[in-house]
């Protein structure tokens, strides 16, 4: 599949907007590519998802910059906390990858469906409040259990930020900390699918570049620019506790989506 400048500035709006807030974006990939009647993998351009990853990675860094600061300094236990949290995913996904059912990743049955879950892990979210708990206090139990949660986000249809924000209000955290160790804990994870992605280009080296660099700059600027837009919305969206707004989204691609599986 050719990608043109216009599909980069699509492609990096999309990823800006499902990567924060919690429709995920890894479904509507797979959903798009259905109803475009190509593979997922036709949208996986090694290079540009390099650059569109190094772009969220940067919102969140933008957004987030006084946090992780202290993380550096007096705030160092909870870098371990998300050591903690983010071995469960890279579990997922070694497993994932040595059982070959990772095929899965690509369904866009298994995308509707976890779509609808994730609408309705939204939904159940209006029914918690949450505490008053502060992240940097996390205990160890609850630190791996908000990274279980980001471990089942690898299904496509399963949002990352609606499972960790989910998971963290239940542990009693304040909406908005719950939101901020969602986003902490994305940065490793976001590192660790840019490395994979780096290792692959530089195993197909030979194949030479795919893109222009001006424009695979310019997606990585806009992913970042609407990373943080998305980032600042889901925040505010959190502190008027209505996130279950985006479960009748999920409803609606989700349902929408099983309806044209079944006729088509």
């Amino acid at each position: 599949m050719h990608t043109s400048f216009w599909q980069i500035v699509v492609l990096a709006i999309v990823q800006g907007i499902a990567e924060f807030l919690p429709i995920s974006s890894s479904g509507h990939v797979v959903i798009l590519a259905t109803l475009l009647g190509v593979t997922a993998e036709q949208f996986d351009v090694v290079e540009l998802n390099i650059f569109l990853h190094l772009g969220t990675f940067a919102s969140i860094v933008a957004y987030y910059w006084r946090e992780i600061l202290r993380l550096l300094s007096e705030d160092r236990r909870v870098v371990a906390l998300l050591v903690l949290g983010t071995i469960p995913a890279v579990a997922a996904a070694l497993i994932l990858k040595a059982t070959d059912l990772d095929q899965i990743l690509e369904s866009p049955l298994v995308a509707a469906i976890c779509l609808l879950a994730t609408g309705g892990l939204l939904l159940w979210t209006s029914c918690q409040a949450g505490g008053d708990a502060d992240y940097r206090k996390l205990p160890w139990l609850q630190a791996l259990g908000i990274g279980i949660a980001q471990a089942i986000a690898i299904l496509p249809g399963i949002s990352r930020s609606g499972m960790t924000i989910a998971a963290g209000l239940k542990t009693e955290l304040k909406p908005q900390q719950a939101a901020t160790f969602s986003f902490l804990l994305a940065l490793p994870a976001i590192l660790g699918a840019t490395t994979w992605e780096v290792l692959q280009r530089m195993r197909d080296a030979e194949v030479g570049p795919q893109l222009p660099l001006s424009q695979l700059l310019g997606g990585a600027l806009i992913a970042a620019v609407v990373g943080y837009v998305s980032i600042a919305l889901l925040v505010r969206v959190l502190e008027k506790k209505r996130l279950h707004y985006f479960a009748w989204w999920c409803f609606l691609v989700g349902g929408g989506m099983l309806i044209y599986l079944a006729v088509r």
